[in-house]
């Protein structure tokens, strides 16, 4: 820009020399003079100023040496100095589509993640981070970016394809934001969240998915066939326990007297429909005759 003023301001004098020694004439030559020379002026007046936006802050340079970070609004500056701003809105890295991250689970099969990084700039950090990058483009592409796809890998190989793909998707996707905002942030990078969006998984693991679940599935079945024998098992064990308590409860009860009380009586009974019944009660003697005729 310097350059360019003292350009516009050399070729307006030059006009008007040129046009006041006679050596070019007509209007055109002195407007066109002065209009290289306001130009001129007006752009090395800009050279000493520079606007930093709102939601931006500003590193300036002169002559290789950085200074402090310029917050929004006007500053004044030497015409040799450069600003470069860094904007300080949440930005998003979307790893998708041919940036999608290539993981392997625990058991060496292949999954692609989907995801997006919400992050910013922390303006406290600003010259730091010009320093370490450059602009706010380089900062994603060489600390954001990297960092956040290995620390994906790293997650995702911590767990099995299951997991990765349906049973911990929630689980997996806070350890990364986690790992990702513990990373980037003595770097002055904040990290809003990160949306785990799409896990798929390759066709080989999709297949051995399918078979470990179906497998799963399979083994809760015959776990509960198991629970179910065996509370069977329990509860016929505890009604034989039962009969056996109480034929053992009427046995202990049952005397040679009672018995022959009641066989007697059974006999009196069916004595009713014939006249005389030779009643084979009791073990010794002779046998009990019950002549039903008699009341």
């Amino acid at each position: 820009m310097l350059i360019l003023a003292v350009l516009l301001v050399v070729a307006g004098a030059t006009l008007l020399v040129l046009r006041r020694r006679r050596v070019l004439t007509g209007r055109a030559v002195t407007a066109g003079g002065l209009l290289a020379s306001v130009l001129g002026l007006l752009a090395g007046l800009a050279t000493f100023v520079h606007v930093v936006e709102p939601y931006e802050v500003g590193v300036p340079t002169t002559l290789g040496k950085v200074g402090g970070t310029w917050q929004p609004g006007l500053h004044l500056k030497s015409p040799l100095t450069d600003v470069t701003t860094f904007p300080t809105r949440p930005a998003d890295l979307d790893l998708t589509g041919k940036d999608t991250v290539e993981v392997r689970s625990s058991e060496g099969g292949v999954l692609y993640a989907d995801l997006t990084v919400k992050w910013s700039i922390d303006p406290r950090h600003t010259q730091a981070l010009y320093k370490l990058a450059g602009s706010a483009d380089a900062v994603q592409r060489r600390l954001v970016y990297p960092d956040s796809r290995e620390i994906v890998r790293n997650v995702f190989a911590r767990h099995t394809g299951v997991e990765g793909y349906s049973s911990q998707r929630e689980a997996i996707a806070a350890e990364i934001e986690r790992l990702v905002t513990e990373r980037l942030a003595p770097r002055g990078i904040l990290v809003n969240g990160v949306n785990l969006r799409n896990v798929k998984p390759s066709d080989s693991l999709q297949q051995a998915i399918d078979q470990k679940l179906k497998q799963d599935q399979a083994t809760a079945q015959a776990e509960a066939a198991v629970r179910t024998a065996k509370a069977e098992a329990e509860k016929r064990k505890i009604e034989s326990e039962s009969t056996a308590a109480a034929n053992t409860a009427i046995a202990n009860s049952l005397t040679d007297k009672i018995l022959m009380s009641q066989c007697i009586e059974a006999f009196k009974t069916a004595a009713e429909k014939n006249p005389v019944y030779a009643s084979p009660c009791g073990t010794a003697g002779s046998p009990v005759i019950v002549d039903g005729t008699k009341r």
